[in-house]
């Protein structure tokens, strides 16, 4: 009777830890188009790691076809052993670090989108400092939608997240960094640009269509008038519902240093700001045990110490 087959024979090379983290980053994805824009790789490219992982390994990992996406029960196993794996390389790199002080490894930053439009600049001195301070840590900064961050950073796909913040989040380190103000807007061209303020009433808001956002403040649904509000279509992304107001057939909420950065003023007029505008407080946010983690430690710092120059 032969030798059973060994799957990985001797020690784990460099090669197969990056198709660990490519098999990875798709299953978190949920599929390899997916994962295109995480991993900044091609759709092919992606396939042929999986396969080689796949051939390195002996076993089928996933299930690809018209069905979608769906690992297999080898998949699964191989999945679960990755994020152990890949949690004990991290920790390995971090007690480096600690022995040596000199900061190796990468940060991954998952930021809300359009949040440098801010004219307030310290995020950005923030990574000015972080790159002089760690000059040896490979950054990687991806822009999503406010709502895909939290996620982002609770399944791991980044190590660290700046969005808005709705209201207490124990299970994560946060850090508040700057608040945001969002106002309700009509286009040029929607009946009410032109409109007499001193003729307008909230009443008037409900006869025209509204672009949802879903980063409105939970509650403010509950408001009498805007539960009246004609909801048709959704964006939740600020450029997508920014275009659909310009269109002057929507109304809809933007942070006002959005327009005056895109220099939309006289294309767009704030409605009823005192009755309808609110704030969003964005923080910086990771997982709790990465305070023990001096690559992400140290730009919770960096932001700390632009914040405190700044003001």
């Amino acid at each position: 009777m032969g030798k059973r087959k060994t799957a990985i024979a001797g020690q784990l090379a460099d090669l197969d830890l990056r198709l660990l983290r490519v098999f990875k980053a798709v299953t978190d994805a949920g599929g390899f188009t997916a994962a295109e824009v995480e991993l900044n790789l091609a759709n092919s490219t992606i396939c042929n790691y999986i396969a080689d992982l796949e051939k390195r390994l002996d076993m089928r990992l996933c299930e690809r076809g018209r069905a979608g996406f769906g690992l297999t029960e080898h998949g699964k196993v191989v999945y679960e052993a990755t994020v152990e794996l890949l949690s004990a390389v991290d920790q390995f790199r971090n007690r480096v670090n600690l022995s040596h002080g000199r900061l190796m490894g990468h940060l991954h930053l998952g930021c809300a989108e359009h949040m440098l439009g801010l004219p307030r600049a310290f995020i950005v001195d923030a990574l000015r400092h972080y790159a002089v301070k760690a000059p040896d840590v490979q950054m990687r900064i991806s822009t999503m939608a406010s709502d895909d961050v939290i996620p982002a950073v609770m399944d791991g796909r980044v190590q660290m997240g700046i969005t808005v913040l709705h209201g207490p989040m124990p299970q994560l380190r946060t850090m508040k960094l700057y608040d945001e103000e969002m106002l309700l807007y009509c286009g040029r061209g929607h009946p009410l640009f032109e409109r007499d303020e001193a003729k307008l009433s909230e009443a008037d808001l409900q006869q025209y269509k509204f672009v949802e956002s879903p980063r409105l403040q939970p509650g403010r649904e509950l408001d009498p008038v805007m539960a009246g509000w004609h909801k048709q279509v959704s964006a939740h992304h600020q450029e997508a519902r920014a275009t659909l107001i310009l269109t002057g057939q929507y109304l809809g909420f933007l942070p006002r240093h959005l327009v005056e950065n895109w220099g939309w003023e006289s294309q767009l007029r704030p409605l009823f700001p005192e009755r309808f505008g609110y704030t969003n407080t964005f923080h910086a946010i990771s997982k709790p045990h990465t305070a023990q983690d001096l690559v992400v430690d140290t730009f919770f710092r960096c932001l700390r110490e632009a914040m405190a120059t700044e003001r």
